[in-house]
């Protein structure tokens, strides 16, 4: 039986599954409109000298799920990088290298008990074990309408800060690009009467929030109640003018708490 406000999804449609399944299996009307379309960066010649030796590196940060999969889908590590870690923020992130066959040994992950899975929470698993000059390099997303040597250089800002300070050198390398979805005039109504009708919006990106406002330029977001999966991401969601937002861990069991709640 479906009960209680409708759920706007709008994570990447890679990412979305589980949650789509848990919510609809707990009776909830779900609708998947991702707000970030995920592609492959147009030069991979870096990305398959690198991912395949990795040994010159201490740790491999993975941003995402889908900073996982387009690293491995350049090609697996040889056996001599045996020895460098693999970090990961958060559950999903961690379990998509489960699945392209990292040893749970070699991964660096907020406990599944952790206040929050961010930056600032791997930092406190994973600073004690640096060592000094060898680099850790972070594999992220860039933005589809940048360049790609300008992207590759942006890197997760604090988490490099970090690092830098503790005498790691930092690499950066783009394996995949977050682009804005182009909506057809059915979405694009079907957006702005979600915006209006009570149904809830879930936030899992400060970008999604962007493309939102870039695809529906004009809209009054004030009757809107979003559900974010971070701080920074519920401010953003704010500021562009949502009237009630709530946060949550990125974690199906805390959303559906957090729904509950607006019943």
């Amino acid at each position: 039986m479906t009960f209680g406000r409708r759920v706007i999804l709008t994570r990447p449609s890679s990412d979305s599954q589980a949650w789509l399944t848990g919510l609809q299996a707990a009776g909830y009307a779900v609708c998947n409109w991702p707000l970030i379309d995920i592609v492959p960066v147009n030069n991979t010649s870096r990305l398959q000298v690198l991912v395949p030796d990795w040994s010159q590196y201490q740790a491999l940060m993975f941003v995402s799920r889908n900073a996982v999969t387009h690293a491995f889908n350049a090609g697996k590590p040889l056996s001599g990088a045996a020895g460098t870690r693999c970090w990961a923020t958060g559950p999903g992130t961690r379990q998509a290298l489960l699945d392209a066959g990292v040893a749970l040994e070699r991964i660096d992950a907020p406990a599944a008990h952790a206040g929050q899975f961010d930056t600032e929470a791997l930092w406190q698993v994973v600073q004690a074990g640096l060592q000094t000059g060898i680099p850790v390099l972070i594999l992220r997303g860039s933005e589809a309408d940048q360049a790609e040597t300008a992207a590759e250089g942006v890197g997760r800002d604090w988490l490099a800060r970090q690092l830098s300070q503790a005498g790691v050198p930092v690499d950066t390398l783009a394996v995949y690009q977050r682009a804005c979805p182009v909506w057809n005039d059915e979405q694009t109504a079907g957006a702005r009467q979600a915006a209006t009708d009570g149904s809830v919006w879930v936030f899992s990106s400060s970008q999604s929030i962007a493309n939102l406002s870039r695809l529906l330029p004009k809209q009054d977001w004030s009757a809107l109640t979003a559900i974010a999966t971070h701080e920074r991401i519920g401010k953003a969601a704010a500021l562009a003018g949502a009237g009630r937002v709530l946060v949550c861990k990125p974690a199906l069991e805390v959303l559906l708490v957090s729904l509950e709640s607006m019943a």
